[in-house]
């Protein structure tokens, strides 16, 4: 059933917005969710936290007249509880129905793809460049962005199309143009939002040695080769290729302080191998991922800050809430980046989680080679990002 389908309660349901949800979870509070999209659905991602209890009972366990007690013990009568869906139609109706029965209820606002419209930022204090470095976050698939502003001028890198008007609006809020839109290499998780920046005058740019994967708009953008570097007001933005997740995969060195590194390492675990090259092509990406990490990202200064394009429940954030750290404490405590060659490719390729959802489709968009409205992309894109390597397999204990 599509959320319209769901007939109107009788009764008054009390809605929470999504960002009103993430706050209560940061901030510690007991949340009961009850979760009634279809188990294969659930499974795939849901919303998690320390302080957070999750129960799925799909919807059409509500749909009879008279709900079966088995249902109905697994939701409690003493305390709030939560409903979800995909979209806010079944979760409204499910919350209903509890009302009715005497349970004190809200449901979701906009479910699941409420949820995924969350897009935090945080500065990134630890930044030590010329202007100020915000770290974009969305908590839905951990995708995480940057925004660098100086003198005057603005640069995004790693958008995501669905929160193109987010970084205009918060470049014009800061009183600077966004000059630069940047991809780090071409996403397998999202849909990325620099042809949209590009469309909107933002100068887009993509790795040289992306575009060599058969970008079809790569004529109409820049393209970046290694050591290429541009100007944001007074910061530098300096290119450095460090393929291993994928063959174009490219890394930023903003004004010598912080390496976006995209997928190639992330502050508690490194790239996985497989998505481009697939099963049979890992074992030399892997290779080629060392390569990369040894001599070209392990010979910067160890108190570069490192920023990925994602992060997972496994990873701490730092001080000032970023998902950044400085290399030398990454070093210290991930042992695969000391391991020698052949114990880094045993380990990068145990115990692989399962591919992002809808990647084959994803990366096609990305390359221009197929085409997908906003509501498809937004669709697309929802689940967890799945880009690294298993964290428990890399981390140290």
């Amino acid at each position: 059933m599509d959320a319209e389908d769901f007939p109107t309660p009788d009764v008054l349901v009390d809605t929470v917005a999504p960002a009103a949800l993430r706050n209560r979870i940061d901030d510690g509070e007991d949340v009961f969710l009850l979760d009634t999209r279809m188990s294969a659905e659930y499974e795939e991602w849901h919303i998690e936290g320390e302080t957070v209890e999750s129960v799925n009972l799909p919807y059409f366990e509500f749909l009879d007249d008279e709900i079966n007690d088995d249902v109905l013990e697994q939701v409690p009568g003493d305390r709030t509880v939560t409903v979800v869906c995909a979209k806010g139609g079944a979760s409204e109706y499910v919350a209903g129905r509890l009302i009715e029965r005497g349970n004190d209820v809200e449901h979701l606002e906009g479910g699941m793809n409420g949820w995924a419209s969350i897009y935090e930022a945080v500065e990134v204090t630890g930044y030590e460049g010329s202007g100020t470095l915000l770290q974009y976050r969305r908590p839905s698939s951990g995708c995480l962005g940057y925004l660098l502003s100086d003198d005057g001028e603005a640069a995004v890198i790693d958008p995501l199309r669905a929160f193109t008007d987010r970084y205009l609006n918060d470049a014009e809020e800061r009183g600077v143009e966004l000059t630069y839109a940047f991809d780090t290499h071409i996403h397998a998780d999202h849909i990325s939002g620099v042809r949209h920046l590009d469309a909107a005058g933002v100068e887009g740019v993509i790795p040289a040695a992306a575009a060599d994967r058969g970008v079809t708009y790569a004529d109409g953008l820049t393209t970046a080769a290694d050591g290429d570097s541009f100007r944001v007001g007074t910061a530098t933005v300096e290119t450095v290729h460090t393929p291993g997740h994928t063959t174009g995969m490219t890394s930023y060195l903003l004004d010598g302080s912080l390496l976006a590194t995209g997928d190639g390492l992330f502050v508690e675990s490194v790239a996985r191998p497989d998505l481009e090259e697939g099963d049979e092509g890992a074992p030399d990406a892997a290779r080629l991922l060392y390569e990369t990490i040894q001599e070209r990202i392990l010979t910067l200064p160890e108190d570069t800050l490192v920023g990925g394009a994602h992060y997972s429940d496994a990873a701490e954030p730092a001080a000032d809430g970023s998902y950044t750290a400085p290399l030398g404490d990454l070093v210290a405590a991930m042992p695969a980046l000391t391991a020698d060659e052949a114990a880094f490719v045993e380990t990068v390729l145990a115990d692989m989680p399962p591919r992002p959802a809808n990647y084959e489709e994803i990366i096609a968009t990305n390359l221009g080679q197929e085409s997908v409205d906003d509501e498809t992309a937004f669709r697309l894109e929802l689940g967890p990002n799945n880009c690294a390597a298993s964290q428990g397999s890399l981390a140290g204990d």
